[in-house]
């Protein structure tokens, strides 16, 4: 056990009859496709094969990816007009190995992130292997920014369920599943994916120490998109009791976050009419804006990050609820 109370595989040589293919997912990736492959390259255990499906790119993705093809034989290229989804589909379809490892492409893998992801395998009953990654905040926006996009180290635990950053998986439970969702709008096939291999029973091994380096966006409106997406997705893809996740699940936080504005609405139009419930309202207000401020803060005790976790939350709040709501009006 590590120091952290989570199980650490030893690394040792994988089985010569394990056979490992990394499938990827890109479009217009020029300034981060190069790092990634490089990473991949390097791994302390070589992929077996490297299967990328480019999602028709307009600038030099393509150029880039043939250019390593080059020299690296274990490269293959599959160039598609299709979304993010479809992609993923493809590339495992199109993977000869048994064993499939998937991350972004704004991500760079640690060198031995794939040795790691791939060590519960060993062990038969295993059929997908949750890794991790580690947000790579270069500014206090960022760092705030970390405490709402993703999974801080501190909340790893055994209910975590991976993102496409850190996976992988045998191909058999993929086609089981039937593979990530391809709607149209899909922002979040990930959930869709472990909502329906989790309700199946499927085997999970989680490697807190199998990370990549996830690249997090350094845009206010890219951030608020992201958070609106997957509001909108959750609530148009209906999972309100997660089967790992309970009253967790994505839909009831932002059900409370949808019932807290709206009580919050109506002590406001409440005090019109009362002036003397104005401080209860006021005081609720500056405990959310200390909670807001001090969640942040004590991840990282950068008082700026702090700062803005206050105007994060706020917008995030809204973002959600638009995103929410346009969701179930979707439905």
């Amino acid at each position: 056990m590590g120091k952290d109370g989570f199980k650490l595989f030893k690394v040792v040589e994988p089985s010569k009859n394990m056979k490992v293919s990394v499938c990827l997912t890109v479009f217009n990736e020029e300034k981060s496709i190069k790092k990634l492959l490089e990473s991949l390259l390097s791994q302390t255990r070589k992929p077996d094969e490297i299967v990328i499906v480019d999602g028709d790119s307009t600038d030099k993705t393509v150029e880039i990816i043939r250019h390593f093809q080059k020299k690296y034989k274990v490269i293959k290229l599959l160039i598609e007009k299709c979304n993010r989804a479809r992609g993923r589909n493809l590339s495992v379809e199109f993977a000869k190995n048994e064993i499939i490892a998937i991350t972004d492409a704004d991500c760079v893998a640690e060198r031995n992130w794939l040795e790691r992801i791939t060590e519960p395998f060993k062990e038969g009953k295993v059929d997908i292997s949750a890794g991790f990654y580690r947000m790579r905040a270069e500014n206090s926006f960022q760092r705030a920014e970390s405490v709402y996009l993703g999974v801080l180290p501190s909340k790893f635990d055994d209910t975590f369920l991976p993102s496409t950053r850190s996976i992988a998986f045998r191909k058999k439970i993929w086609e089981e599943i039937g593979g990530f969702p391809e709607g149209k709008n899909n922002s979040a096939e990930d959930t869709d994916f472990n909502y329906k291999a989790v309700k199946m029973g499927a085997k999970y091994s989680r490697v807190k120490n199998a990370r990549v380096e996830w690249r997090i966006p350094n845009s206010f409106s890219v951030f608020i998109k992201k958070i609106y997406d997957y509001a909108k997705w959750d609530a148009s893809y209906g999972i309100w009791w997660h089967p790992a996740k309970g009253l967790s699940s994505h839909n009831i936080k932002a059900f409370f976050i949808v019932l807290r504005y709206l009580l919050g609405f109506i002590l406001l139009l409440l005090s019109l009419n009362n002036p003397s419930l104005f401080p209860i309202l006021f005081i609720l207000i500056l405990l959310y804006i200390i909670w807001s401020f001090r969640k942040v803060y004590l991840e990282y005790r950068d008082w700026q990050a702090g700062l803005w976790g206050i105007i994060l939350q706020f917008t995030t709040d809204i973002a959600v609820i638009v995103g929410f709501l346009s969701g179930l009006a979707k439905n």
